[in-house]
């Protein structure tokens, strides 16, 4: 199990732990951390709101993974994970909602699912992403994985200037559709962007890219969200030599 303790954040040193997240008290925390990311954040429209939790269909076919203070006792980061056997059960992985996958059955090797990755404010840092990505080495290690894909999200509540600036950026250094072509369903509202507008990565599509995830086609417009979703796609062969020490022996 993933650990680590961080200092110098604030005053009260920080103990963090990967955790698998089983039963439905763990899920509800879960889906708790998930409503106050995406709504407090994107204004999203979610199954479950007047709970106060983000909820699903695919929840109960999908393995939640976690990372908790344990100063605090609070979850703090939170993934969900789908893989090709329960794709197959739904008949769908959750990423053919919003793309047309041209090439998915070609790929070799069994595939993972990651989605609804949220990190609480106060966290967004290196340390930890690296608790999560080390728990998720765990689960791709068991499973024997040979693909990690999944969507990650640019915010849309600027009308699309963040999200048509980052798409040039990503179509110059991370476009590749050798494996598999990913069309969106509802492409992005046509916007001109000037070249030199600049927009800040988001933190965990930075991420993916380090790790080496490549892009795999243009962004989906998630409205329920107020989201571009963009897809990637990981061969973890692939994966950038800096960052396997987060995946353990799952390279």
């Amino acid at each position: 199990m993933t650990q680590i303790a961080l200092s110098g954040v604030t005053r009260t040193e920080r103990r963090l732990q990967a955790e698998r997240l089983t039963g439905p008290d763990a899920l509800r925390e879960a889906q708790s951390l998930r409503f106050h990311v995406f709504s407090g954040e994107f204004n999203a429209t979610l199954k479950g709101a007047e709970l106060g939790l983000d909820m699903d269909d695919y929840d109960a076919h999908c393995r939640h993974i976690g990372v908790r203070d344990l100063s605090t006792g609070a979850l703090v980061a939170t993934t969900r994970l789908l893989d090709h056997k329960a794709a197959h059960g739904l008949g769908r992985f959750y990423s053919e909602e919003e793309f047309s996958l041209h090439g998915l059955g070609g790929l070799q090797g069994p595939i993972l699912e990651i989605g609804r990755t949220c990190v609480a404010p106060d966290y967004r840092n290196g340390g930890t992403i690296a608790v999560l990505w080390g728990e998720l080495a765990e689960v791709l290690n068991e499973g024997g994985y040979s693909y990690l894909m999944g969507c990650a999200s640019i915010p849309m509540l600027d009308g699309g200037v963040q999200a048509r600036a980052i798409m040039q950026r990503l179509r110059e250094r991370y476009l590749c559709t050798e494996h598999l072509r990913a069309e969106p369903k509802k492409p992005l509202p046509e916007l001109d962007v000037p070249a030199n507008v600049i927009a800040e990565m988001p933190p965990l599509l930075k991420a993916y890219m380090r790790l080496g995830a490549k892009v795999c086609g243009e962004p989906c417009w998630d409205e329920a969200f107020q989201v571009a979703d963009v897809f990637i796609l990981l061969k973890r062969e692939n994966l950038c030599p800096r960052y396997a020490r987060h995946f353990k022996a799952a390279v």
